[in-house]
């Protein structure tokens, strides 16, 4: 593949896979799966995310992630209350999901040598990785910027790691559930191609 065919492809895919999480994310808010009135949701937005880290690398994961992110505020889906919440909650967390990508290399690997258990174990691990960076930004605006809807008594800190908690722990077992499915369906080649620029 060229070096502008391959540049092609990849930015066609972020769009397509980006425009992908923010359908994901507004479905799960149109069927009430919005759990907390001041944000948060059980949604598989992240799903293409890990897909383009785990076939592009971190560039790919995160790109996405950040278009996602600039989508939502676009949209009128994002919930800003004040400006370093809203960069952090949306741009920030949402990019760091596609660090997953770390992982891209050891996946494809074992992929391709049919280790089905390695690469489903890598995959779990790329997407526990974004999980988890996406968590602490929410936890940190949580304790930073939501402080006063913590109950009375309760410490700040617990009440994010709590609220935040409710709604990532389970989408990040869906999302990657539905990875693992979705790598184990397709065929090498799409997961094995990747940019040469």
């Amino acid at each position: 593949m060229t070096k502008t065919r391959s540049r092609t492809l990849f930015i066609s895919e972020v769009a397509v896979f980006s425009a992908l999480a923010c359908l994901f994310d507004f479905l799960a808010g149109i069927m009430s799966l919005k759990i907390w009135p001041q944000g948060g949701s059980i949604s598989i937005a992240m799903v293409p995310i890990f897909l383009m880290a785990y076939r592009w690398g971190i560039k790919g994961g995160a790109l996405t992630g950040f278009i996602l992110g600039l989508l939502q505020v676009v949209l009128g889906f994002a919930q800003f209350y004040t400006i370093v919440q809203g960069i952090i909650d949306y741009f920030v967390a949402f990019t760091v999901v596609g660090l997953a990508g770390v992982f891209a290399r050891q996946i494809k690997q074992s992929y391709e040598q049919g280790k089905r258990g390695t690469w489903i174990t890598y995959a779990i691990l790329g997407a526990f990785l974004g999980s988890l960076l996406r968590y602490i930004c929410h936890v940190f605006t949580g304790v930073v910027f939501f402080g006063a809807y913590a109950p009375k008594g309760q410490p700040v800190l617990l009440y994010s790691i709590l609220y935040n908690g409710t709604y990532m722990l389970p989408c990040f077992v869906i999302s990657a559930i539905i990875v693992v499915l979705v790598i184990g369906a397709m065929p090498k080649r799409m997961l094995i191609q990747e940019s040469k620029s």
